[in-house]
């Protein structure tokens, strides 16, 4: 028995945002609570997960290309009564879903940005 859409999506996007809290662990994370006044010695070990950036993005990137195909793309199931209908994913996962691709986006740019915040 196939899990419903909803369910999947939803999985997908959990994924993501995880994925992209471990892909901007490094670098935008400690900068975020830096601005916000938080800080400590245990701030810094957050650097120790640089060198796994990349993988954390690749999987973070099929994670949320595949719960955007789920959410936006994939055509809801016709149905001729109310008892087969799927429940179509809401505003709070499709918000999570855009914090989770924007978090991302900004991981992926952030070695770019960077020199920019120097100056």
């Amino acid at each position: 028995m196939q899990a419903p859409t909803h369910r999947k999506s939803t999985w997908l996007t959990t994924g993501g945002l995880v994925g992209a809290i471990a892909a901007s662990s490094c670098c935008i994370l400690p900068l975020l609570f830096f601005s916000l006044g938080l800080g400590g010695a245990w701030l810094g070990q957050l650097s120790v997960l640089a060198p796994y950036q990349p993988y954390f993005l690749g999987v973070t990137l099929i994670l949320l290309a595949l719960g955007h195909y789920q959410v936006w793309f994939r055509a809801p199931k016709v149905c001729a009564s109310e008892d087969c209908a799927e429940r179509q994913p809401g505003w709070l996962l499709k918000s999570i879903l855009m914090i989770a691709t924007a978090l991302t986006l900004l991981a992926l740019a952030f070695p770019w940005l960077a020199p920019l915040l120097d100056a």
